[in-house]
């Protein structure tokens, strides 16, 4: 990231290319507001070199933080061999694609980026903290190994500050509260080592707390779930509620004494899975001050791109009582159902915004974010294939009328605010007996 070109005055013959540029976006945002006004339709087109010089402008200024990608599970799957992802080279030629490396990363103007340290839900305690461990180090190896790119990130300051130097703040997000094998002392642990949120569940209930589209044991949380709340509020750990059921969202939102998230999720208004966050949830919310970062799977995303999800489980649940999981044949027949059954075009850039405009609507706009899943799920949105897009998105929500100071707020500012208000109470907490 380099510094800004100098100003010159507005009146000079001879306008700097900033300059330019910024009153080319100006005057794109009148004709929007004019078509606006009058009613005209709107069509979604390419983002002009205008608009992008706009977002570009913005995203120096303040930080894209995305509040999960999966990129450390895509190395555990190559068995941690850091030299199957090339990350400056470029990953996108492998099969299946990576959605995430620096060049792209740097294309999409990203600043923050909580990385996901997925392990899965089926592995039981002691297993699940050290593959959690395990994901830990990969965060930390990544950031070792692209010191010019990446920096871990602690705290609010440490993104902002890491930002302004020209790289990726880099966070640690726990996806699923089974990673710390019901101990505080892990959860504990796992945030001196950087983990800075935990989902409280992922795909099947813990011992303490259940997850969407399980069956419900403990209609939320358990006394020990209210206690890994607690804790995570004193030492400071945000609070995610993506994968959890209603149940658990709404019991959670009224234990925790700070803002939540939700790292990845959308508006179930919008799409009907058990992923989404209900309306009365989002005015919940709202009212705690956290936030919901809008995630790009079609099926959180659009009710066609729903049922074809619910459709390749069905296959992938009747495969896995025929053959081993990612065996040959399992892997063989997958493809050979994904073939002949393509889910392209489902979901697009556009809708994704809808849900940024449903939850704006309910909530209010300092209480949505971006949580994109890329590297988590196969198949994307049209228009947003890949960590590069984040500009034509915002491009959208500027089309659509969104302030520059609206679209800082989607990008990165409302999680900076929760971040900074999470580690205000846990300061407080810490000094009381």
């Amino acid at each position: 990231m380099g510094t800004h070109e100098p100003v010159k005055c507005w009146r000079c013959k001879r306008q700097s290319p900033f300059v330019r540029a910024r009153l080319a976006g100006l005057a794109a945002l009148t004709a929007l507001a004019t078509a606006i006004m009058t009613g005209q339709e709107l069509m979604t087109t390419n983002p002009t070199a205008a608009e992008m010089s706009l977002v570009r402008k913005i995203l120096r200024q303040s930080p894209l933080i995305d509040g999960h990608n999966d990129l450390p599970w895509q190395y555990r799957k190559r068995s941690n061999d850091f030299t199957a992802l090339d990350l400056v080279h470029g990953t996108g030629n492998l099969t299946p694609p990576v959605a995430t490396d620096i060049p792209r990363l740097r294309e999409g103007g990203v600043g923050g980026q909580f990385w996901s340290v997925y392990v899965p839900a089926t592995l039981p305690g002691p297993a699940a903290v050290q593959a959690v461990l395990e994901q830990i180090d990969v965060v930390h190896q990544m950031v070792a190994r692209y010191p010019d790119t990446f920096e871990l990130a602690r705290t609010a300051a440490d993104i902002e500050r890491i930002h302004s130097q020209g790289k990726i703040a880099s966070l640690i997000g726990m996806e699923g509260g089974h990673s710390i094998g019901n101990s505080l002392a892990v959860l504990r642990m796992t945030y001196a080592l950087g983990a800075r949120y935990m989902t409280l569940t992922h795909t099947k209930n813990t011992d303490w707390a259940d997850a969407a589209g399980d069956k419900a044991e403990h209609h939320g949380l358990t006394p020990f779930g209210e206690d890994v709340v607690r804790e995570m509020n004193r030492l400071g750990m945000l609070v995610d509620l993506s994968h959890v059921s209603d149940d658990t969202m709404r019991a959670a939102l009224r234990i925790s004494r700070a803002p939540v998230i939700f790292s990845h999720s959308s508006a179930r208004s919008l799409c009907g899975s058990l992923r989404n966050v209900p309306d009365d949830v989002l005015g919940m919310t709202a009212r705690n001050g956290g936030v919901v970062m809008v995630c790009f799977l079609p099926g959180f995303v659009t009710e066609r791109a729903r049922k074809s999800m619910a459709a390749t489980d069905a296959e992938e649940n009747r495969l896995r009582k025929l053959y081993p999981e990612n065996s040959a044949p399992f892997e063989e027949a997958m493809s050979a159902w994904r073939l002949a059954h393509p889910s392209l075009h489902e979901a697009s850039l556009t809708d994704v915004a809808d849900h940024i405009d449903y939850i704006r609507k309910v909530a209010g706009i300092d209480h949505v974010g971006i949580g994109s899943d890329f590297d988590g799920f196969r198949g994307t949105p049209e228009g947003l294939e890949d960590v590069s897009k984040y500009p034509g998105l915002l491009v959208e929500l500027i089309r659509r009328g969104y302030t520059e100071e609206e679209v800082k707020k989607v990008a990165g500012q409302n999680l900076l605010r929760v971040f900074r208000q999470v580690e205000q109470i846990a300061a407080n907490m810490q000094r009381e007996k």
